[in-house]
């Protein structure tokens, strides 16, 4: 067996290794591992025909390439959870990986002749370049695989493709390295430029991922701080319109003594009349002694009541918390939101929400129940559940969980007998500084 067999087997062992690592899978890691091995032997038996029974006809090698490569990438999209133009993005990329590993192994043997040094070269080179991608952008192609609205791929499949036709046309086809050896300095250097093109574009991309999920979530913040704003006037405006009413009741009261003697009793009427409705117009609820929260909750209870949604609530937060008002706000109000959305569509006994929220000087606990009725898929990574509405949605939990964080806090989510719970909970004296 000469070089070439041991040294395109060895590709074919990482190639679908790659795929395997770098493609989110569709079915259970035991499934995904035995269809991989199935498509080794697949791609791998084929290499007989162009390498031993036919070595010197081209027709030959280039039909079984071109089954090999279909084969590769069928194997790809079989296994990935999207199937769609990121999982061939990822096999195409997964099959120019593997030719720096066979370019080493025909570079030792150009130079030494020698079989061993070909195979350890080849095997070395495959674990480097996997172990760098691993490290640099595995995460960053996986993530974006798990996205269930993110943007076509199909041009970014095109990197891959001309790189893989470049490396053809400089190492294999029509004429080897073997058959001019001038040309490996070029290949060297084209394949240090394909790969830290990968690193620098897929870093890229997501970085320009993350600012544009930062300016989305400022909006968020943005017009719920501005909501936060208008409610804390109007309670401010209510509470002194009640002064002022409760500053004139004794005039009131003269006028009334007034009338009664006179035997006015329909103007007396239109009196009490006048100052029940303004007490109802300018009424403050109690939900809270903190007047920020109260404000946010005031709101929320607002949508509750214009859904004909029932909130069952036990709520106690302090006037005075070793928190900031504003980001608790905003987190009771992500919370509060995505419960009411969420059964805001079900028949009426189901129309509920459980609130109870305790914000004191030791510790911090919010505590939300809601019926579901759709299946709710939690990220993997996160143990966070995953917007159904796409992209630039669901960094409203993303919040809470920073806020948890920030105070030393955990958030929980889970589903128990077709309710959903979201859990946060913090020792407040362990608050970082």
């Amino acid at each position: 067996m000469n070089y070439k067999n041991i040294s395109y087997t060895i590709s074919h062992i990482f190639v679908v290794l790659f795929m395997y690592l770098f493609i989110a899978h569709r079915y259970s890691r035991p499934k995904t591992a035995a269809i991989c091995a199935g498509s080794f032997l697949a791609i791998t038996i084929p290499n007989v025909l162009k390498l031993n029974l036919f070595p010197e006809n081209q027709l030959c090698y280039f039909l079984v390439t071109i089954y090999q490569i279909a084969m590769t990438q069928f194997t790809g999209f079989f296994i990935s959870k999207g199937r769609d133009s990121r999982a061939l993005f990822v096999g195409l990329s997964a099959s120019n990986y593997v030719i720096a590993g066979s370019i080493m192994a025909a570079i030792l043997h150009i130079y030494t002749g020698s079989l061993y040094l070909c195979i350890a070269g080849c095997i070395v080179t495959h674990i480097i370049l996997m172990l760098i991608l691993y490290v640099k952008i595995r995460n960053i192609w996986v993530n974006f695989q798990k996205e269930e609205s993110i943007g076509s791929w199909w041009k970014l499949c095109l990197i891959p493709v001309f790189f893989y036709c470049g490396f053809s046309c400089f190492a294999f086809f029509p004429y080897t390295l073997d058959d001019h050896p001038e040309s490996i300095p070029g290949i060297v250097m084209f394949i240090i430029a394909m790969f830290m093109s990968y690193i620098i574009v897929m870093q890229y991309i997501s970085s320009e991922s993350q600012r544009s999920a930062i300016y989305w979530q400022n909006i968020l913040y943005e017009s719920y701080t501005k909501e936060l704003e208008n409610q804390y006037y109007l309670v401010e405006q209510s509470e002194k319109n009640l002064r002022i009413l409760r500053h004139d009741i004794r005039h009131y009261s003269g006028l009334i003594d007034s009338l009664l003697d006179q035997g006015e009793y329909h103007e007396i009427r239109k009196i009490t009349e006048h100052i029940n409705t303004v007490t109802d117009e300018n009424k403050v609820t109690r939900y809270c002694s903190n007047l920020i929260a109260n404000t946010m909750l005031s709101c929320m209870m607002q949508k509750a009541d214009s859904l004909s949604i029932v909130v069952r609530r036990d709520i106690v937060i302090s006037r005075d918390i070793p928190v900031d008002s504003y980001e608790l706000s905003m987190v009771v109000a992500n919370l509060f939101d995505n419960a009411l959305n969420c059964v805001k569509n079900f028949v009426e006994r189901k129309k509920f929400v459980d609130v109870k929220i305790r914000c004191e000087e030791d510790c911090l606990m919010i505590h939300m129940i809601n019926e579901y009725e759709k299946e709710i898929i939690f990220d993997s990574e996160t143990g966070l559940p995953k917007s159904r509405k796409g992209k630039n949605h669901g960094f409203g939990l993303q919040g809470v969980q920073a806020f948890a964080d920030k105070i030393g806090g955990t958030l929980g989510c889970y589903c128990e007998q077709d309710m959903f719970h979201v859990m946060l909970f913090a020792k407040l004296g362990t608050i970082p500084k």
